[in-house]
């Protein structure tokens, strides 16, 4: 049968925690399939994948692979995928599953029109008549602080129908599109040539920020789909890791910077191009601050750098971030602005608990 949902699993050395994810999602039956990429694990991983795909055949899909990076998990797991609609579920996350059996049936109800149905219509018109994306809430869970925080989008989408960038409302600060709570179109996705960096950390920046302008239909689903693990020391948000790898986050911001034609958007999809400009300076300021949590020479110097990169990528944008948007004070000057900034930062995260 026509699976309605691919899901990938980027796999590396998840030996301790990949079944609570797997497990979670065989609660689809046949109408998802589930990729697991095991991506040169040195653990068991490789062998826990194999052992769903003999268990769970038609169902999982287990590719061995050499490693290659989070978004190389991800490239493998969108070039097999043969689900009408891709959704990207990190080993150590889970989905809720009363809400992922609302999914479920919204799906039914949307590839009801593309596939099986008999019908003569054709492929583009039955395309039409379905979400190139689909947005439901995410969960943050702080496994040692024992809190959960649903994070959603009931002031920004309209609900219960289809709608276009042009309907929507105001993100809050703390708001913006994270791969936690995207779902795509398959073929949209392969449409954009979505390619993410290998050996790259933070590239999931990039696969909810490239596709949006292609996206002409949007459901948003009122529900706590994805919940996102918070807690272990060797997570990528956490502030050492992220300070460890502040390259590859310098990297990232630099491809989102340059992933869209924000002029362009503006044209078609103004409020769409505000909140691109608006994600551009979120990303900016993430790698601003912690360039200034560093601390050394070094570190003020690729600040400067990446600041003027982006000013001679494109002037425009280079304002628009400097005076117009959150990123500009993160790039004020002096040691006394560098303070004012770090301070700033430490509030914003006590208070919306980011990491």
């Amino acid at each position: 049968m026509k699976k309605y949902l691919s899901f990938v699993v980027p796999c590396y050395n998840s030996q301790a925690y990949m079944r609570k994810c797997v497990d979670s999602l065989l609660a689809g039956g046949d109408e998802v399939e589930i990729i697991i990429v095991n991506d040169g694990s040195t653990d068991d991983t490789g062998k826990i994948a194999g052992e769903y795909a003999r268990r769970f055949p038609g169902i999982v899909r287990a590719v061995q692979k050499e490693n290659g990076g989070h978004g190389s998990g991800v490239n493998a797991g969108l070039a097999l995928a043969q689900g009408i609609y891709f959704k990207v579920v990190d080993s150590d996350d889970w989905l809720d599953e009363d809400a992922y059996m609302d999914l479920l049936s919204e799906l039914r109800t949307y590839c009801g029109k593309t596939a099986g149905d008999g019908s003569d219509m054709k492929a583009e018109t039955k395309t039409a008549l379905i979400p190139d994306m689909i947005v439901c809430n995410y969960v943050y869970n702080h496994f040692y602080e024992g809190t959960t925080r649903s994070m959603g989008y009931q002031n920004v989408f309209p609900r219960g129908r289809l709608f276009g960038w042009n309907e929507i409302r105001h993100f809050r600060p703390s708001q913006y599109l994270v791969m936690h709570a995207l779902i795509f179109r398959t073929e949209l996705l392969r449409a954009v040539g979505l390619k993410l960096p290998e050996h790259t950390f933070y590239v999931d920046n990039l696969f909810a920020c490239q596709p949006l302008p292609s996206v002409k239909r949007i459901r948003y689903m009122d529900i706590d789909l994805y919940q996102y693990f918070l807690g272990r020391e060797d997570q990528s948000v956490n502030e050492r890791v992220l300070m460890s790898r502040i390259d590859q986050q310098i990297r990232v911001t630099k491809m989102v910077s340059e992933c869209v034609d924000l002029e362009a958007v503006k044209r078609t999809y103004p409020k769409l191009a505000v909140y691109l400009c608006r994600n551009i300076s979120v990303m900016l300021a993430i790698s601003s601050v912690h360039l200034l949590l560093i601390g050394t020479d070094e570190a003020y110097r690729k600040r400067e750098e990446l600041w003027q990169e982006i000013r001679r990528m494109n002037p425009m944008l280079y304002y628009r971030l400097r005076f117009g948007t959150l990123s500009g004070f993160t790039y004020l000057p002096g040691k006394l602005g560098g303070l004012l900034t770090i301070g700033g930062y430490r509030a914003a995260k006590r208070i919306y608990q980011f990491q």
